[in-house]
């Protein structure tokens, strides 16, 4: 049982991170206005594409973790550096979370603070967890 949860824990993060990156990439090219997100704090579109490449590579970069240690991406990586990923991620996560609850954005307070609570809590229960066997490396 414990395993399962692990697996929907990591299942539900891919699936999080690779929305997270579409609607970043709808940032950037216009379609979502940058006004809703960052705090509302993002003044210029050359700010604004800074913001948003750097967060599509660091949501791509976590999206890489959660599928190594799930052993969706065959990548020999030690699994104590995926774990201190995990425990970075989480931290960035609950950090992340703070600030949505001091964002002058209603939708960012409203929308995104769950999420990255969320967030918090699934890196947390993978980086507590056992990796997958699956995940680990064949000797």
């Amino acid at each position: 049982m414990k395993l399962l949860s692990e697996r929907l824990a990591a299942t539900c993060l891919l699936v999080i991170f690779a929305l997270t990156v579409l609607f970043h990439g709808l940032i950037i090219t216009g379609v979502i206005p940058f006004g809703m997100v960052w705090g509302g704090r993002l003044q210029t579109r050359e700010q604004m594409l800074v913001f948003e490449t750097l967060s599509i590579l660091l949501n791509g970069l976590m999206l890489g973790v959660v599928a190594a240690w799930a052993g969706r991406w065959k990548v020999a990586l030690n699994p104590r550096i995926l774990r201190i990923a995990l425990w970075l991620m989480a931290g960035l996560f609950l950090l992340n979370t703070v600030g949505n609850l001091l964002s002058t954005s209603a939708v960012e307070k409203a929308v995104f603070t769950p999420v990255t609570l969320l967030l918090t809590l699934l890196c947390l229960r993978l980086a507590l967890g056992i990796r997958p066997v699956a995940a680990r490396p064949q000797a």
